[in-house]
């Protein structure tokens, strides 16, 4: 009987998409900086030579035809598996030279993240309308959500089992960042940023964000995650803002009608009364999905805590290879 061959300590995932010029270099880059790491690339439908080069550069080389770098990462995820996880983009900005110390950071604090952030004096490598949205969104979440992190959008991660295995993966974009930080911050996991290097991508390759469409994508996702994970303030907001509307419908009326008995303008005081009960309606459904939220996030901090800790999990990793 075949025995099944043991997973990789350390797996090193790389979404791609036509990056034929890139992706030997980050193949490459990996593979001398993490020695011992099995360097998987998932090609998203390319046109040109890039599962090719990845292969000829010692990767293991698999497909997801299904376009969207979210659509990526869940397949990524849902297949693969190890004990720690590097995710980053093929196309050759983020400094490999870094992962060990984003591993050994993970390992030695028993955390579930680490997010590279971006650090470059290159222009050309992070331009200021990316700066500045980076900057806009990662305010937003951090207002929403709390503030542990200065670069959300970063392609550049390592995580634990725990947190890949226990990751619902839902976007389909560019947004899948987002939604990875929201993950972490919902279920209060052990997180860290480190600074990385970054740098401008090789000749022949052309970035895939669209930075307004692609933005307007993040910030409909920050808002949906909003509404999900914390609905008693999303409804609240709503309800307050019909509230308030209703309240400035009728204050022209109120005094006519303590002088007179009489309501003026019946189909206003009829819309600021309709206003009214939906704000109250809101507030209902907030208190609601309220419960409802709170009963998911207990029970997908409850799949989370099936795994063990990065550092454990490493141990019982080695603990098996020796005892065979």
């Amino acid at each position: 009987m075949l025995s099944r061959a043991p997973a990789p300590r350390v797996a090193v995932l790389v979404p791609c998409l036509n990056e034929e010029a890139a992706v030997e270099g980050v193949v490459r880059g990996f593979r001398a900086a993490l020695p011992d790491a099995t360097v998987y690339v998932y090609d998203n439908g390319s046109t040109d030579r890039t599962a090719e080069r990845a292969l000829a550069a010692g990767a293991v080389v698999r497909s997801e035809p299904l376009r969207g770098k979210g659509n990526v990462v869940r397949r990524m995820f849902a297949d693969v598996e190890a004990e720690v996880y590097v995710l980053v983009d093929g196309d050759d900005t983020y400094d490999a030279a870094a992962a060990p110390d984003l591993i050994r950071a993970l390992e030695e604090r028993q955390l579930d993240m680490v997010n590279a952030a971006r650090v470059t004096d290159a222009a050309a490598a992070y331009r200021p309308g990316h700066r500045f949205g980076n900057a806009l969104l990662t305010g937003l979440v951090a207002r929403i959500f709390g503030s542990r992190f200065r670069d959300i959008l970063s392609g550049y991660r390592v995580f634990s089992r725990r947190f890949v295995k226990s990751f619902p993966a839902l976007a389909a974009g560019f947004e899948i960042e987002t939604e990875l930080t929201v993950h972490a911050l919902e279920l209060r996991m052990p997180v860290l940023e480190l600074d990385a290097a970054y740098r401008e991508r090789p000749r022949g390759s052309a970035s895939k964000l669209r930075t307004f469409r692609d933005g307007a994508r993040i910030l409909r996702t920050i808002l949906t995650l909003t509404k999900e994970e914390r609905p008693l303030a999303f409804f609240s907001a709503v309800g307050g803002l019909l509230l308030a509307t209703a309240v400035a419908l009728a204050a022209p009326l109120v005094p006519t009608y303590l002088r007179t008995g009489l309501v003026p303008r019946l189909p206003t005081a009829v819309l600021s009364t309709g206003l009214a009960i939906l704000a109250f309606l809101s507030l209902s459904c907030g208190l609601v999905l309220e419960t409802v939220t709170r009963g998911r996030r207990e029970l997908k901090r409850l799949h989370y805590l099936r795994f063990r800790a990065p550092a454990a999990a490493g141990r019982a990793a080695r603990e098996d290879e020796a005892a065979a």
